[in-house]
C-alpha cells in the first residue's frame, strides 16, 4: 500500500520537512482574501448542499475518479495510528475501528459485489450529487469541477473512457452545461505512477452552469460539423499553452463536451439520444482529424517519414512500398536518402534512429533540410542535455516551431502503436519546450552581445 516513502526528516530542508510544509501553507494563506471565514466538516456532500437555501451554494469540487483510487482503504493505513493517539481528542471522528466505506462514492467491484453493482453505485450517486449542484448553484456563479481520468476499457464491443463518460453523463443529465474548460498542471511528475511512464500531468477544470431552457436539439451531423468548426482553434490554444501530448486527448475533451452540452439533446438517426460515451468517441476522432490536418503544413519528405513511421517505426519495410508512399507524398526515395532521413538497401527501406544521427549536424548547411530531421535532432540533443537542445533550437530559429508541431503528431502515432519509449521522447520535448525557448533566447543574447577581447 505504500508506493511512496512515508518516512521524512521533519528537521531537514527536503520534501516532508516542517520548513517546506510551513512555506507551502504561508504561500497559500498569502493568496487568500483579506476577509472571510471558513470551516471544514466531515459530511456527505449531498446532505451539505441540501441544507443551503435555493441557489445559494457555490460549488467547487474535486470528485472521486470512478475506480482509480480506493481512498477509504488507503486511509486505514494511517487511521489506525491516528485513532490510537487522537480518539480522546476527536471521539466522533475516531468512533469506528476502521474508516467508513459503504457510502464512499467510487466504483469498487469488490465492495459492491460485482462490476455492474459498482457502476450503479457510482453512477446513481454522482447523478444525485450533480442534481443537487444544479438545483442549488447560483445562476451568476459557475460551479467548478476538477477532473482527471485516463483509462480505456472495452465494454460490449466499444472502447470507453469509463470514468469520464459516467461522470460527464451525470453532469449533463443533471441539467448542467459546460461553459468553459481549462487544463491545469496538477500532478507531480516525481510520483511513482508518473515515474518512467507517460502519465497524465494535467487535470481538467469544468465551469458549469444550468443549461438554458431555450437549448435546442441537434442531429449527429450538426454536432460533428460544430466540432470540426470549433475544435481546431481550441487545439491551437492548447498547443500554445504547451499542453503535453500525453494530456492533449484529455484536454480536448473539455472544448468538445462544451459543444455537446450546449444542446438539449443530440439525436441519433434512430431518434435516440446520443450518450456521452458516443460523444467522447466522436470528439477523439475529430481531434485526430485536426492533428492529422496539420501534416499538410510540413515538407514532402517529412510527410513521407511520418506516414512510414506510423506503419513501420524504425523497422525496415519493402522498398517498393516505400517508393509508393514517397510518390504519394510528391517526393522520391532518392531524395529522401539525400535528405538524410533514411536509407534503402537490399530491397528494404528504413528510417534512421536518433542514435544514428550525426551529433555535429547543422541545419544551416543542410541543402535539403526537413522538419523530420530538425525534430529528431532536437529530441536526440535533449536526451543528452537540455542546454545542447536549447543551443540547437537557437540555430533552428522560427523553424523550430514546425519541429514542435511535428512532435505532437509523432507522439500521437507512437502512442497509438503502443511505443511508450518513443512516445515519451516527444512528450518530453514538448514538456521541456518553455525551458528550451528560454535557453535559446539566452544563447541568442550572448551571441548578440559585445565580445571580450585581449588589448595586448
Amino acid at each position: 500500500m505504500t508506493w511512496n516513502y512515508v518516512e521524512a526528516n521533519p528537521f531537514s530542508s527536503s520534501t516532508g520537512s516542517l520548513r517546506l510544509i510551513l512555506k507551502a501553507v504561508i504561500e497559500g494563506v498569502s493568496r487568500l482574501p483579506g476577509v472571510g471565514e471558513g470551516n471544514a466538516e466531515q459530511r456527505d456532500a449531498r446532505a451539505r448542499i441540501r441544507e443551503c437555501t435555493e441557489r445559494t451554494a457555490s460549488i467547487s469540487t474535486d470528485p472521486p475518479y470512478y475506480d482509480n483510487i480506493s481512498y477509504a482503504d488507503l486511509s486505514d493505513f494511517f487511521y489506525v495510528w491516528l485513532r490510537r493517539n487522537l480518539s480522546d481528542v476527536w471521539p466522533d471522528e475516531c468512533s469506528t475501528l476502521l474508516t467508513p466505506k459503504a457510502d464512499e462514492l467510487i466504483a469498487n467491484q469488490y465492495r459492491a459485489g460485482s462490476r455492474a453493482q459498482a457502476e450503479e453505485h457510482f453512477e446513481s450517486g454522482m447523478a444525485e450529487f450533480m442534481s443537487e449542484v444544479a438545483e442549488h448553484q447560483p445562476a451568476d456563479v459557475p460551479a467548478t469541477i476538477y477532473y482527471a481520468y485516463k483509462a480505456t476499457e472495452t465494454k460490449e464491443g466499444e472502447i470507453r473512457t469509463t470514468g469520464w463518460d459516467t461522470f460527464l453523463q451525470a453532469v449533463l443529465d443533471a441539467g448542467l452545461q459546460v461553459n468553459a474548460t481549462w487544463p491545469m498542471r496538477t500532478e507531480l511528475g516525481n510520483r511513482l505512477l508518473a515515474s518512467g511512464t507517460n502519465a497524465l500531468a494535467s487535470s481538467i477544470v469544468l465551469a458549469c452552469r444550468p443549461r438554458p431552457t431555450s437549448a435546442v436539439l441537434a442531429t449527429r451531423g450538426e454536432f460533428i460539423a460544430a466540432l470540426r468548426q470549433e475544435l481546431p482553434d481550441a487545439v491551437r490554444v492548447l498547443q500554445s499553452g504547451n499542453i503535453a501530448p500525453v494530456d492533449m486527448a484529455q484536454s480536448a475533451i473539455g472544448p468538445g463536451i462544451k459543444v455537446f452540452s450546449r444542446y438539449a439533446r443530440v439525436v441519433e438517426a434512430d431518434g435516440s439520444s446520443m450518450p456521452v460515451s458516443a460523444a467522447l468517441a466522436i470528439i477523439n476522432d475529430v481531434l485526430g482529424e485536426v492533428l492529422d490536418g496539420e501534416e499538410a503544413e510540413l515538407d514532402a519528405d517529412t510527410r513521407f517519414a511520418l506516414t512510414w513511421f506510423a506503419e513501420h517505426g524504425y523497422s525496415p519495410g519493402p522498398s517498393g512500398d516505400a517508393d509508393s508512399v514517397a510518390r504519394a507524398k510528391n517526393t522520391s526515395l532518392a531524395g529522401i536518402e539525400e535528405s538524410g532521413i533514411g536509407e534503402a538497401r537490399a530491397g528494404k527501406f528504413r528510417l534512421y534512429e536518433r542514435s544514428e544521427l550525426p551529433p555535429d549536424y547543422s541545419p544551416v548547411d543542410d541543402e535539403r533540410r526537413t522538419v523530420w530531421e530538425a525534430t529528431q535532432h532536437l529530441a536526440a540533443a535533449l536526451e543528452r542535455s537540455e542546454s545542447e537542445a536549447a543551443e540547437f533550437l537557437h540555430v533552428l530559429g522560427g523553424y523550430g516551431d514546425r519541429a514542435r508541431q511535428l512532435a505532437y503528431l509523432l507522439y500521437q502515432k507512437a502512442n497509438d502503436r503502443g511505443w511508450a519509449s518513443e512516445a515519451g521522447a516527444y512528450n518530453s520535448l514538448i514538456t521541456a519546450w518553455p525551458n528550451l525557448r528560454t535557453g535559446a533566447a539566452t544563447v541568442a543574447a550572448a551571441a548578440a552581445g559585445p565580445a571580450q577581447q585581449t588589448l595586448l
